[in-house]
């Protein structure tokens, strides 16, 4: 690994490169060290957990003043979670950095979301305990802000057409149609506009740089008309 090149991906350069590499180093690299526990990530990952926890509760708590702690703890268990964590490592290729044992190599262990993710947290430990909570801080809300816009404008993990499917179909019966109204912009760039049906009515629109995105985005117009959307 050449930690200079991982430093610059991640926007943080370690007065302590050790804590770094522990940080990448998986417990199946050390498994067969007497002091074992003390050269994997497994405590920075601990630590990197709550770290995580504490600043996006902070984030949230500041910038949502008016809202009730129901929908704040919604918003940071879209954040706080597996998935996120996960996505953050592979953004970062953590992948390619991990110290893994053998045998959990050749299981596909550099893959596993739950290896990423705690990866992702333990790097946040290390960023905390080299830098402190000011250095954790910046790092985290740099690499999860595309994560957090999403979790506050509700497309976040959130699959609207079948919400919408779902909703209506408790209601009536429904025959659904997703029409691809018009697209424009050059193949490499195009922009689709999406229009979504119930029979002869119109339910939304919506625009995408993909199909699925146009139809989510129609999908997700037409729950808000229905007023079940947060």
């Amino acid at each position: 690994m050449s930690s200079s090149d991982f430093e610059e991906r991640i926007g943080y350069v370690f007065k302590n490169p050790s804590l770094l590499e522990k940080a990448l180093t998986h417990s199946s690299a050390t498994n067969e060290l007497v002091d074992g526990a003390s050269k994997n990530n497994e405590r920075l990952e601990f630590l990197g957990d709550a770290v995580f926890d504490v600043i996006i509760s902070e984030y949230f708590y500041h910038r949502m003043a008016d809202v009730d702690v129901g929908k704040l703890s919604k918003l940071r268990a879209l954040v706080v979670c597996e998935r996120s964590l996960s996505e953050c490592a592979k953004r970062y290729r953590i992948n390619e950095e991990l110290r893994l044992g053998r045998g959990e190599e050749l299981n596909g262990g550099r893959n596993r979301s739950s290896i990423l993710a705690d990866a992702m947290e333990a790097v946040i430990g290390a960023v905390y305990l080299d830098g402190g909570f000011e250095a954790a801080t910046d790092f985290v809300l740099s690499a999860f802000e595309t994560t957090i816009e999403k979790a506050l404008s509700g497309m976040l993990y959130r699959d609207f057409k079948t919400e919408l499917q779902e909703f209506l179909q408790a209601q009536k019966e429904v025959e659904i149609r997703y029409l691809v109204d018009r697209e424009e912009g050059p193949d490499h760039n195009k922009t689709f506009y999406v229009s979504l049906w119930d029979g002869e009515e119109k339910l939304g629109e919506g625009s995408g740089k993909t199909k699925k995105e146009a139809e989510q985005n129609a999908a997700r117009a037409a729950l808000e008309g229905y007023g079940v959307v947060f």
